[in-house]
Protein backbone atom coordinates (compact mmCIF):
# COMPACT_ATOMS: atom_id res chain seq x y z
CA UNK A 1 0.00 0.00 0.00
CA UNK A 2 3.26 2.61 0.88
CA UNK A 3 5.49 1.04 -1.52
CA UNK A 4 8.10 3.71 -3.00
CA UNK A 5 10.21 3.36 -5.97
CA UNK A 6 13.61 3.35 -4.21
CA UNK A 7 15.64 3.33 -7.32
CA UNK A 8 14.26 6.39 -8.46
CA UNK A 9 13.72 7.98 -4.62
CA UNK A 10 18.12 6.80 -4.89
CA UNK A 11 18.91 8.92 -7.52
CA UNK A 12 17.76 12.12 -5.80
CA UNK A 13 19.14 11.04 -2.73
CA UNK A 14 22.61 11.11 -4.53
CA UNK A 15 21.74 14.74 -5.85
CA UNK A 16 21.00 15.71 -2.11
CA UNK A 17 23.76 14.02 -0.69
CA UNK A 18 26.13 15.47 -2.85
CA UNK A 19 24.34 19.28 -2.17
CA UNK A 20 24.78 18.51 1.82
CA UNK A 21 28.32 17.05 1.78
CA UNK A 22 30.10 18.24 -1.25
CA UNK A 23 33.98 18.19 -0.69
CA UNK A 24 32.82 16.26 2.94
CA UNK A 25 31.82 17.00 6.31
CA UNK A 26 34.58 19.08 8.02
CA UNK A 27 33.41 19.24 11.23
CA UNK A 28 32.79 15.18 11.57
CA UNK A 29 36.28 14.37 10.18
CA UNK A 30 38.42 16.79 12.21
CA UNK A 31 36.44 16.11 15.26
CA UNK A 32 35.43 11.83 15.06
CA UNK A 33 37.91 9.40 14.95
CA UNK A 34 37.61 7.38 11.87
CA UNK A 35 36.97 4.15 13.42
CA UNK A 36 34.80 5.32 16.63
CA UNK A 37 31.46 3.52 16.27
CA UNK A 38 28.13 4.77 17.49
CA UNK A 39 24.73 3.75 17.62
CA UNK A 40 21.94 6.76 16.74
CA UNK A 41 18.71 7.02 18.13
CA UNK A 42 15.99 8.29 15.62
CA UNK A 43 12.64 9.64 17.89
CA UNK A 44 10.18 11.98 17.71
CA UNK A 45 9.53 14.99 19.97
CA UNK A 46 5.91 15.78 18.36
CA UNK A 47 2.68 14.31 17.96
CA UNK A 48 1.45 13.16 14.35
CA UNK A 49 1.54 10.25 11.46
CA UNK A 50 5.36 9.08 10.62
CA UNK A 51 5.85 8.97 7.03
CA UNK A 52 9.38 8.65 5.22
CA UNK A 53 11.09 5.71 7.74
CA UNK A 54 12.17 3.65 4.26
CA UNK A 55 13.74 6.73 3.07
CA UNK A 56 15.55 7.65 6.19
CA UNK A 57 16.89 3.79 5.94
CA UNK A 58 18.06 4.43 1.76
CA UNK A 59 19.85 7.76 2.65
CA UNK A 60 22.04 5.85 5.68
CA UNK A 61 22.02 2.53 2.96
CA UNK A 62 23.78 5.07 0.01
CA UNK A 63 26.32 6.33 2.95
CA UNK A 64 27.67 3.63 4.20
CA UNK A 65 26.30 0.20 3.87
CA UNK A 66 27.69 -1.29 6.39
CA UNK A 67 25.50 0.93 8.57
CA UNK A 68 22.82 -1.15 10.30
CA UNK A 69 19.23 0.54 10.19
CA UNK A 70 16.44 -1.26 12.66
CA UNK A 71 12.76 0.44 12.29
CA UNK A 72 11.35 0.76 15.86
CA UNK A 73 7.96 2.35 14.38
CA UNK A 74 6.39 1.95 10.29
CA UNK A 75 4.74 4.47 7.83
CA UNK A 76 1.55 5.46 8.86
CA UNK A 77 1.64 4.81 12.38
CA UNK A 78 0.17 7.77 15.12
CA UNK A 79 3.41 8.69 17.39
CA UNK A 80 3.67 10.71 20.42
CA UNK A 81 6.66 12.97 21.76
CA UNK A 82 9.30 10.35 23.16
CA UNK A 83 8.29 7.65 20.24
CA UNK A 84 11.32 5.70 18.72
CA UNK A 85 11.19 5.31 15.36
CA UNK A 86 14.64 3.75 14.41
CA UNK A 87 18.08 3.02 15.44
CA UNK A 88 21.09 3.28 13.21
CA UNK A 89 24.27 1.85 14.47
CA UNK A 90 27.83 1.84 13.02
CA UNK A 91 30.68 4.07 11.87
CA UNK A 92 29.94 7.55 13.70
CA UNK A 93 31.07 9.48 10.65
CA UNK A 94 28.75 7.87 8.46
CA UNK A 95 25.94 8.21 10.92
CA UNK A 96 26.26 11.97 11.00
CA UNK A 97 27.02 12.27 7.19
CA UNK A 98 23.45 11.51 6.70
CA UNK A 99 21.50 12.58 9.59
CA UNK A 100 20.30 15.79 8.22
CA UNK A 101 18.90 14.38 5.07
CA UNK A 102 17.28 11.68 6.62
CA UNK A 103 15.56 13.75 9.11
CA UNK A 104 14.85 16.50 6.80
CA UNK A 105 13.10 14.07 4.69
CA UNK A 106 11.15 12.44 7.57
CA UNK A 107 9.83 15.58 9.22
CA UNK A 108 8.39 17.04 5.91
CA UNK A 109 6.95 13.72 4.78
CA UNK A 110 5.84 13.23 8.36
CA UNK A 111 4.52 16.64 8.10
CA UNK A 112 2.29 16.12 4.57
CA UNK A 113 1.16 12.91 6.44
CA UNK A 114 -0.02 13.98 9.72
CA UNK A 115 -2.27 17.32 8.34
CA UNK A 116 -3.39 14.38 5.32
CA UNK A 117 -4.81 12.85 8.09
CA UNK A 118 -6.26 15.84 10.05
CA UNK A 119 -8.38 16.27 6.60
CA UNK A 120 -9.11 12.35 6.35
CA UNK A 121 -10.92 12.32 9.45
CA UNK A 122 -12.67 15.71 9.17
CA UNK A 123 -14.52 13.28 5.77
CA UNK A 124 -14.89 10.64 8.03
CA UNK A 125 -17.51 8.23 7.13
CA UNK A 126 -18.84 10.36 4.03
CA UNK A 127 -18.26 8.94 0.15
CA UNK A 128 -15.57 10.90 -0.84
CA UNK A 129 -12.37 11.07 -1.93
CA UNK A 130 -9.62 13.30 -0.33
CA UNK A 131 -6.92 13.95 -3.40
CA UNK A 132 -3.71 16.24 -3.72
CA UNK A 133 -2.49 18.43 -6.16
CA UNK A 134 0.82 19.75 -7.65
CA UNK A 135 1.69 21.60 -5.66
CA UNK A 136 4.59 19.95 -4.44
CA UNK A 137 7.73 21.09 -3.64
CA UNK A 138 10.04 20.66 -6.62
CA UNK A 139 12.07 17.74 -6.34
CA UNK A 140 10.30 16.05 -3.35
CA UNK A 141 7.08 15.47 -5.38
CA UNK A 142 7.31 11.42 -5.50
CA UNK A 143 7.90 11.48 -1.69
CA UNK A 144 5.22 14.05 -0.97
CA UNK A 145 2.57 12.39 -2.97
CA UNK A 146 3.70 9.19 -1.28
CA UNK A 147 3.07 10.79 2.30
CA UNK A 148 -0.18 11.85 1.28
CA UNK A 149 -1.28 8.13 0.60
CA UNK A 150 0.51 7.40 3.85
CA UNK A 151 -1.96 9.73 5.70
CA UNK A 152 -4.69 7.78 4.38
CA UNK A 153 -5.40 10.41 1.53
CA UNK A 154 -5.56 9.61 -2.64
CA UNK A 155 -2.75 10.64 -5.51
CA UNK A 156 -4.15 13.60 -8.15
CA UNK A 157 -2.19 13.56 -11.35
CA UNK A 158 1.39 13.24 -11.05
CA UNK A 159 2.29 15.93 -13.87
CA UNK A 160 1.49 17.15 -16.84
CA UNK A 161 1.82 14.20 -18.47
CA UNK A 162 -0.66 11.70 -17.22
CA UNK A 163 -4.19 13.26 -17.40
CA UNK A 164 -6.02 16.71 -19.64
CA UNK A 165 -6.37 19.33 -16.66
CA UNK A 166 -8.47 21.99 -18.67
CA UNK A 167 -8.19 24.91 -16.17
CA UNK A 168 -9.30 29.20 -16.57
CA UNK A 169 -6.04 29.98 -18.70
CA UNK A 170 -6.53 26.68 -21.64
CA UNK A 171 -10.26 27.61 -21.84
CA UNK A 172 -9.09 31.06 -22.63
CA UNK A 173 -6.22 30.26 -24.36
CA UNK A 174 -8.27 27.83 -26.43
CA UNK A 175 -11.65 30.07 -27.57
CA UNK A 176 -13.53 27.82 -24.60
CA UNK A 177 -14.63 24.71 -22.72
CA UNK A 178 -16.22 23.04 -25.86
CA UNK A 179 -13.39 24.03 -27.86
CA UNK A 180 -10.79 22.75 -25.47
CA UNK A 181 -11.96 19.58 -24.72
CA UNK A 182 -13.03 18.76 -28.28
CA UNK A 183 -9.32 19.56 -29.24
CA UNK A 184 -8.30 17.76 -26.85
CA UNK A 185 -9.98 14.24 -27.17
CA UNK A 186 -9.08 14.17 -30.29
CA UNK A 187 -5.30 14.25 -30.19
CA UNK A 188 -4.99 12.10 -26.91
CA UNK A 189 -5.19 8.54 -26.38
CA UNK A 190 -8.85 7.01 -26.05
CA UNK A 191 -7.21 5.58 -22.48
CA UNK A 192 -6.58 9.30 -21.29
CA UNK A 193 -9.42 10.55 -19.06
CA UNK A 194 -10.19 14.85 -19.96
CA UNK A 195 -10.84 16.81 -16.47
CA UNK A 196 -12.30 20.28 -17.28
CA UNK A 197 -12.41 23.34 -14.58
CA UNK A 198 -15.78 25.20 -13.95
CA UNK A 199 -16.46 28.76 -12.03
CA UNK A 200 -20.23 29.01 -12.68
CA UNK A 201 -23.20 27.56 -13.36
CA UNK A 202 -22.98 28.30 -16.77
CA UNK A 203 -20.09 27.60 -17.64
CA UNK A 204 -20.93 23.86 -16.13
CA UNK A 205 -23.50 23.68 -18.72
CA UNK A 206 -20.83 24.15 -21.74
CA UNK A 207 -18.83 21.64 -19.56
CA UNK A 208 -21.75 18.51 -19.92
CA UNK A 209 -22.52 19.71 -23.51
CA UNK A 210 -18.78 18.41 -24.26
CA UNK A 211 -18.94 15.24 -22.25
CA UNK A 212 -15.55 15.32 -20.15
CA UNK A 213 -14.99 12.56 -17.71
CA UNK A 214 -14.19 14.62 -14.51
CA UNK A 215 -15.80 18.42 -13.57
CA UNK A 216 -14.04 20.24 -11.28
CA UNK A 217 -16.00 22.62 -9.50
CA UNK A 218 -13.70 25.63 -8.78
CA UNK A 219 -14.05 28.27 -5.60
CA UNK A 220 -17.79 27.58 -5.81
CA UNK A 221 -19.53 27.64 -2.09
CA UNK A 222 -21.18 24.70 -0.75
CA UNK A 223 -24.67 25.38 -2.03
CA UNK A 224 -23.47 26.76 -5.55
CA UNK A 225 -21.50 22.73 -5.14
CA UNK A 226 -24.78 20.97 -4.12
CA UNK A 227 -27.07 22.40 -7.62
CA UNK A 228 -24.29 21.29 -9.66
CA UNK A 229 -24.10 18.54 -8.17
CA UNK A 230 -27.94 17.82 -8.24
CA UNK A 231 -27.27 18.71 -12.12
CA UNK A 232 -24.90 16.59 -12.78
CA UNK A 233 -26.27 13.60 -11.36
CA UNK A 234 -29.42 14.02 -13.19
CA UNK A 235 -28.55 15.02 -16.60
CA UNK A 236 -24.65 13.06 -16.25
CA UNK A 237 -24.23 10.97 -13.22
CA UNK A 238 -21.13 8.97 -15.31
CA UNK A 239 -19.52 12.25 -14.95
CA UNK A 240 -16.67 12.50 -11.88
CA UNK A 241 -17.62 15.45 -9.85
CA UNK A 242 -14.55 17.09 -8.05
CA UNK A 243 -14.65 20.33 -5.73
CA UNK A 244 -11.37 22.24 -5.45
CA UNK A 245 -10.09 25.70 -4.30
CA UNK A 246 -9.92 26.94 -1.13
CA UNK A 247 -10.55 23.97 0.90
CA UNK A 248 -9.61 24.08 4.45
CA UNK A 249 -10.00 22.04 7.70
CA UNK A 250 -13.13 24.21 8.56
CA UNK A 251 -14.93 24.08 5.07
CA UNK A 252 -13.81 20.28 4.09
CA UNK A 253 -17.12 18.58 5.39
CA UNK A 254 -19.78 21.23 4.56
CA UNK A 255 -17.86 20.51 1.01
CA UNK A 256 -18.25 16.81 1.39
CA UNK A 257 -21.47 16.73 2.58
CA UNK A 258 -22.68 18.65 -0.86
CA UNK A 259 -22.33 15.23 -2.70
CA UNK A 260 -19.53 15.65 -4.47
CA UNK A 261 -17.03 12.69 -5.33
CA UNK A 262 -13.80 13.92 -4.94
CA UNK A 263 -12.44 17.00 -3.32
CA UNK A 264 -8.79 18.05 -3.83
CA UNK A 265 -6.55 20.00 -1.27
CA UNK A 266 -3.18 21.80 -2.39
CA UNK A 267 -2.95 22.07 1.86
CA UNK A 268 -2.19 18.77 2.25
CA UNK A 269 1.92 19.44 0.46
CA UNK A 270 2.07 23.02 0.95
CA UNK A 271 2.59 25.34 4.03
CA UNK A 272 2.62 22.03 5.78
CA UNK A 273 4.07 22.13 9.63
CA UNK A 274 7.18 19.67 9.71
CA UNK A 275 7.00 17.18 12.99
CA UNK A 276 10.27 17.92 15.14
CA UNK A 277 12.69 14.56 14.67
CA UNK A 278 15.38 13.97 16.40
CA UNK A 279 18.56 11.86 16.11
CA UNK A 280 20.76 11.38 19.50
CA UNK A 281 24.06 9.41 19.56
CA UNK A 282 24.32 6.63 22.43
CA UNK A 283 26.74 3.49 23.15
CA UNK A 284 29.67 5.20 21.46
CA UNK A 285 32.55 2.63 21.29
CA UNK A 286 35.78 2.56 19.01
CA UNK A 287 38.83 4.61 19.45
CA UNK A 288 37.98 8.33 21.61
CA UNK A 289 34.89 6.12 23.84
Amino acid sequence: MYELPLETVNKWLRLWLEEDIGMGDVTTMTTIPADQQSKGVIHVKDQGIIAGLPVAQAVFALIDPALRFEAKAQDGQAVSYGTVLAEVSGSTRSILLGERLALNLMQRMSGVATRTRQYVDAIEELPVRLVDTRKTTPGHRLLEKYAVRVGGGHNHRFGLYDAVMIKDNHIKGSGGIVQAIESARAQIPHTMKIEVEVESMEQLEQALAAKPDIIMLDNMTPQQMREAVVRMKSQAPHILVEASGSVTLETIRSIAETGVDVISVGRLTYSVQALDISLDLNDRKGAGA
